[in-house]
């Protein structure tokens, strides 16, 4: 039985999520993608909290003119930004079963940028 692209991306999750865990000191940058937005959020796993939240809506980002590529380095940028205020400078990244590809390689690219290891 074929599995249909949503069924697919949470199994692909899962199977990732098993590996990446993220930690006070190391979290872990997440990413989501959809059709119009994308969002990045990194997460501590241990404690169950989100340290810090940016996506392509915020207003900064979303004035600017550009295509979704673009705004995915800019959000990339900005969380990187984001994080280095609050002394993270290392992360783990976790694509969330989207392919290393496109709007996701280049929030990572943004982020790399920006000054995050990964």
């Amino acid at each position: 039985m074929k599995l249909n692209k949503v069924d697919r991306r949470r199994r692909i999750q899962k199977r990732i999520r098993k590996i990446v865990k993220g930690t006070p000191e190391r979290p872990r940058l997440s990413v989501f993608r959809s059709n119009k937005e994308v969002y990045a959020q990194l997460i501590d796993d241990v404690n169950g909290v989100t340290l810090a939240a940016t996506s392509s809506r915020d207003k900064e980002v979303a004035a600017q003119k550009g295509t979704k590529i673009e705004k995915a380095a800019m959000v990339g940028e900005k969380i990187a930004k984001i994080a280095l205020e609050k002394g993270i400078e290392n992360v783990t990244f976790d694509r969330s079963g989207f392919l290393y590809h496109g709007r996701v390689k280049s929030l990572a690219e943004g982020a790399r940028k920006g000054g995050l290891k990964f």
